[in-house]
């Protein structure tokens, strides 16, 4: 059987929304309420249709992100159920790129009455990509509809067994599958069965593999952990630069070697042994060149003009062709494949200026990460960068007992410490000052109030405390004591911040868009490399919008800090 699943519920979008919403999530699942998390979380619904399932989780404070690949249903959802719990995305099984991109992991997957809608040659795929969105101890649910298919609409015939099977090759394990019951509809040969399946670990073997690189795998030198930690802090701060594969992901060459040398450079200045008694091919004159570069600044979006970017243009290469050769080579499975496959590209050529891009990272070559070892760095950085360091430390002072060097544990950590940039909010404040001073209007975007030259402040969107980041479009105009007393250290909720939005957007739009070419360009270079966006295309506010709603949800799931309800909604912004 072939044929177009999505355009029917496109064409027929009142019809089906009609139907599905004649009956209560009550009705329809009730035998699998039973089954539901006891603790609220963060769910992917999956195939949303009408919404009505997305609105039940909302309703009981679930973050709910509904995929409905049929534009018209999606809409007509939108409309009947507008919560602020509920974000909207146009994806699809077996895939779901659009998801895997916004780096989330859900405590439960709900897939109702979808996976008839999958071809059996789709579904192997299609219970992959499900199982590394899971957290550890997540579930998956699904509903299958077994009978006759109905004319207008391709359905393949499905099995709880087929189901149980694809799980346990990727870890899951089965829960419970119930027995069949009628339709509610009275469709004649029609019965449903709900299907249950829970995640154990990470689903991956990411886990065990992980554990085996830090803690016992061979290591001559800290190249390995190095290559890691790079890869593990591409994939918490800048996620977005990877290309997405079938059951990998690309990352540029010139970004991990410009990691690279941020982490070494330190160790290499305090005199503190990476190696037994032998040199490091990648500490070059070049290298050597950047003493009076600091570390924070190699980063993307900076400019090296003279001898410091010629400098970093020879030493980013010296470090690619290292890590291509040694830790990319020699980091494997058990059967000796390389775990970060690594082909080095070339050297940019020579120019008065050495601007740290994207496009030009990519020319010295790219790493590839297995897709579950990317998705467990994304998840759990919290918890292999400390495990990286420890050994680090470890490894260390033994190089420096070998030759007979005093360093202290406090020597290493302070060396091997992620320095971030200072929190500095200069750039923009004069931005609005002298917006201010051209005599336009500019507002708090939390409370609408106007701001004055003498009293405003630049407040970071995602909290500085929680996240270090001073990208632009985290960087909003706020009255002071809304900025230092109302919502510090704590996380906008969801509600807050789609009240926020014609502000945010406005004050993006003037303060960014309409600014110097300078700005416009950092702030798309910026935006497109930290949130989950679409690149290589116009920058929309709206979907930078929602990329950054996301950004705050895996924010808060990372560290469960306290939200922010926002002002009181009687606030009038003309005020």
């Amino acid at each position: 059987m072939t044929g177009d699943t999505v355009s029917p519920y496109h064409r027929g979008f009142r019809e089906f929304s009609e139907a599905y919403e004649a009956f209560s999530f009550n009705d329809i699942h009730r035998d699998a309420i039973a089954f539901l998390p006891a603790v609220r979380g963060t769910v992917l619904d999956v195939g949303a249709g009408s919404g009505r399932d997305a609105a039940w989780f909302a309703a009981r404070d679930w973050d709910v992100v509904a995929i409905e690949p049929a534009a018209a249903l999606r809409g007509e959802a939108a409309r009947r159920h507008p919560s602020p719990r509920i974000r909207w995305i146009d994806d699809r099984l077996p895939v779901l790129a659009a998801i895997h991109r916004l780096g989330l992991v859900f405590d439960l997957i709900w897939l109702s009455g979808v996976w008839m809608h999958v071809p059996p040659a789709d579904r192997s795929r299609a219970m992959r990509k499900l199982a590394t969105l899971l957290k550890p101890g997540g579930r998956i649910v699904l509903t299958l509809r077994h009978g006759p298919s109905p004319e207008d609409r391709p359905m393949w015939p499905v099995d709880a067994h087929e189901v149980e099977r694809l799980g346990l090759d990727l870890g899951l394990a089965l829960r419970v599958a119930t027995e069949r019951t009628a339709d509610l509809q009275g469709q004649p040969g029609v019965r449903w069965q709900t299907v249950v399946l829970d995640l154990p670990d990470d689903g991956g073997g990411a886990l065990p593999l992980l554990r085996s690189v830090i803690l016992t795998q061979e290591k001559s030198a800290t190249y390995k952990l190095a290559l890691l930690r790079c890869i593990a802090r591409i994939a918490d701060t800048s996620p977005n630069v990877a290309r997405e594969a079938e059951d990998y992901v690309e990352l540029p060459l010139g970004l991990i070697a410009l990691y690279w040398i941020r982490m070494f450079k330190p160790l290499i200045e305090r005199g503190l042994p990476q190696r037994p008694g032998a040199t490091m091919g990648f500490v070059t004159s070049a290298f050597r060149a950047l003493g009076g570069v600091a570390p924070c600044d190699l980063r993307i979006g900076q400019a090296f003009a003279a001898a410091d970017g010629e400098a970093l243009r020879r030493a980013l290469s010296h470090a690619a062709r290292l890590i291509a050769d040694m830790p990319a080579t020699h980091l494997t499975f058990a059967d000796n494949r390389p775990v970060f496959p690594t082909c080095y590209g070339r050297t940019p050529a020579a120019s008065r200026s050495f601007a740290v891009e994207e496009g030009m990272l990519w020319l010295y070559g790219a790493t590839r990460v297995p897709l579950p070892v990317w998705q467990a760095l994304r998840r759990m950085a919290a918890w292999v960068e400390p495990m990286l360091v420890a050994e680090w430390v470890r490894l260390t002072k033994v190089y420096a007992e070998r030759s007979r060097q005093a360093v202290t544990a406090d020597d290493v950590l302070a060396a091997l410490r992620w320095i971030e940039p200072e929190r500095d909010t200069t750039f923009v404040r004069d931005l609005a000052r002298r917006r201010m001073v051209g005599g336009q209007a500019i507002r708090c975007v939390w409370s609408g109030r106007a701001l004055t030259i003498g009293s405003f402040d630049i407040d970071h969107c995602l909290p500085w405390s929680a996240w270090p980041c001073g990208d632009l479009w985290n960087l909003l105009p706020a009255v002071p004591k809304v900025n230092r007393h109302a919502k510090r250290e704590r996380i906008v909720a969801g509600s807050a911040l789609a009240q926020a939005k014609p502000l945010i957007i406005d004050w993006w739009r003037t303060a960014y868009l309409e600014a110097e070419a300078g700005v416009r360009a950092r702030f798309a270079q910026e935006a497109q490399t930290t949130l989950p966006i679409l690149k290589n295309r116009n920058l929309d506010l709206d979907d930078l919008f929602q990329a950054l709603d996301f950004r705050r949800l895996r924010l808060r799931q990372d560290t469960q800090m306290a939200e922010w309800a926002g002002m009181p909604s009687s606030r009038n912004p003309e005020k």
